[in-house]
């Protein structure tokens, strides 16, 4: 029996055409010694770990460059069939969406005392007394 069904509205990121759509795509990820390093210190220190996921992450994030998508399937206005809408957050399926989201997130991070690595651009540090978190 299904009780509620979910969806997502994905943009189809594969027709984006790179300095027309979008300017950069990439998006750094965590290099394996850092992890490493970060995990042997908290063993080190007995520290208590958690980890969390950020739900809709790409859905809160503005764009720096105007994007636009036709209208879905399903959902054309029958009136005005040739319009198209304009983003006004990035959305799961653009090209520019992860970069977006880190950037995002490390100004929080750095607005918040945090410390971006020098060797690993995905590692923040912030210091606590003679800890670092």
């Amino acid at each position: 029996m299904v009780i509620r069904n979910k969806s997502r509205l994905v943009v189809r990121g594969y027709r984006q055409e790179e300095g027309l759509d979008f300017e950069e795509s990439f998006a750094p990820v965590a290099k394996m010694e850092a992890i490493r390093i970060f995990l042997a210190y908290a063993a080190h220190k007995s520290f208590t770990m958690f980890q969390m996921d950020v739900k809709t992450t790409f859905l809160h994030d503005s764009l720096k460059k105007d994007g636009y998508v036709c209208q879905p399937e399903g959902f054309i206005d029958a009136g005005h069939p040739s319009h198209v809408y304009k983003l006004k957050k990035a959305l799961y399926g653009l090209k520019q969406a992860p970069r977006v989201w880190y950037d995002e997130l490390s100004m929080f991070l750095l607005q918040n005392n945090f410390f971006k690595g020098t060797i690993d651009p995905t590692l923040f540090i912030r210091r606590f007394h003679d800890d670092i978190l």
